[in-house]
């Protein structure tokens, strides 16, 4: 009898122990190190056309997937902001939007479109197809 209750005590250890195994969805994280909210935007190219998307609120010492799914390009671009304090920026134009969510395509007159223009920095994954950056004070 004890046979009989180790067989599907083993059989539910083995799927626990897979359970904590299987690999992590492949996306691309933004993890904020540092002591106050981010508010993240993203800029991406499709392969047709620039793309810009936000915003995500990532909250100090937490991470958050910005673009879902296996990447399929080596350059993302980001724009974060600690909403007074300071900014995470680079060269790289991309209009945002000033409301909670945006999607805009192209990277030109932003302003005559009513967006902002902001500088975003480059992020080069490898070709990797998940890839996790940092922000920190």
């Amino acid at each position: 009898m004890s046979d009989m209750l180790c067989l599907p005590m083993r059989f539910v250890i083995a799927l626990a122990i897979m359970a904590f195994t299987l690999p992590a969805e492949a996306a691309l994280n933004i993890c904020n190190k540092s002591s106050r909210a981010a508010k993240v935007a993203v800029g991406i190219y499709d392969g047709a056309e620039w793309l810009s998307r936000g915003w995500w609120w990532v909250p100090p010492k937490s991470c958050t997937v910005v673009v879902s799914g296996a990447l399929n390009s080596r350059y993302y671009y980001l724009y974060a902001s600690d909403a007074g304090a300071g900014s995470w920026d680079g060269e790289h134009s991309f209009c945002v939007g000033t409301r909670d969510k945006f999607e805009i395509a192209g990277r030109e007159n932003c302003a005559a479109r009513n967006f902002e223009r902001k500088g975003f920095f480059e992020i080069d994954t490898g070709n990797a197809a998940d890839y996790t950056q940092s922000l920190s004070d």
